[in-house]
């Protein structure tokens, strides 16, 4: 049975899969101050949405803990096509200028993790799985 087609949000062209990305995954742990990182947020936000190649943009603020030992607030999620994407997005203008603002609001203290991205409907996983 063939997959449903989906629309992607960067090219509104229907696909019969959902596209791989490459993520820049920023977490921020418990210890950062948080009112100073909102208040900051918004700069770094400014810098961040000019880089090239970025798609799309998430947030998770954790607010609970179901098992184990949790030491993180958020996690910002920045997707881009691939790697190569990524890399040229840091290295940009704004990249820098962004990398620069979350320095300062985190003061140092973050966790900037990168990979790749992959997600599939539930409908379409059980299809495959029969």
């Amino acid at each position: 049975m063939p997959r449903k087609k989906v629309e992607t949000p960067t090219t509104f062209i229907l696909l019969d899969y959902l596209p791989m990305t490459y993520q820049l995954l920023i977490l921020i742990p418990l210890a950062v101050e948080i009112q100073s990182f909102d208040e900051g947020w918004p700069e770094f936000l400014k810098s961040a949405e000019k880089m090239p190649g970025l798609i799309q943009e998430s947030v998770n603020r954790i607010d609970n803990c179901i098992y184990g030992q949790n030491n993180l607030r958020r996690i910002y999620s920045f997707s881009f096509q691939d790697r190569d994407s990524l890399e040229k997005a840091l290295l940009s203008t704004p990249g820098e200028e962004a990398g620069k603002v979350l320095h300062k609001i985190t003061q140092g203290n973050m966790i900037l993790i990168s990979g790749e991205y992959k997600q599939d409907f539930l409908e379409n996983i059980k299809q495959s799985a029969s």
